[in-house]
């Protein structure tokens, strides 16, 4: 799985013109489910990005988490976040996981997340939605839930 996360003072989604999530300070979680992700990473995931110091504290150091603020998260899926884009001009989803897996986690993910203590909202899974935010910083960051081999974060030897 791949999370581009987006601290933010507020996001919303619409689909059909209609807001179906939205949240104040918090994160904008985009989730993409590749081919061979499991209910492990969606768990893992769900558990750490709550946890993750992002938030600035009283001296402006990233010490709190999405907990410790009490923040928020909308979490919307986004299968284009596991496009090859390194042979031509039009990205291959032959990474993306099929939409009956994927579908199945993404709900997991949620689950997770919000029994982790954030309250969450979502766009609408396999929909055409519209994305509003504010992002706070900006701060955006990309996690993982398998590092690339040879970074060093895998632990794969």
């Amino acid at each position: 799985m791949r999370v581009l996360l987006q601290r933010v003072i507020s996001a919303r989604v619409r689909v059909a013109g209609e807001v179906v999530g939205e949240i104040g300070p918090g994160l904008l979680v985009f989730l993409g489910v590749a081919e061979g992700d499991g209910l492990e990473e969606a768990e893992g995931l769900a558990t750490r990005l709550p946890r993750l110091r992002l938030f600035a504290d009283s001296e402006g150091r990233s010490n709190l988490s999405l907990l410790d603020t009490g923040g928020e998260a909308l979490v919307i899926s986004q299968f284009t976040l596991c496009a090859d884009l390194t042979g031509g001009n039009r990205p291959s989803f032959t990474r993306a996981a099929p939409p009956e897996l994927a579908d199945r986690l993404y709900r997991h993910f949620l689950a997770c997340l919000a029994a982790a203590g954030p309250r969450v909202a979502t766009g609408r899974f396999g929909a055409s939605m519209q994305v509003e935010l504010v992002n706070d910083g900006p701060a955006t960051y990309i996690v993982d839930s398998r590092p690339p081999k040879g970074t060093p974060n895998d632990h794969s030897n």
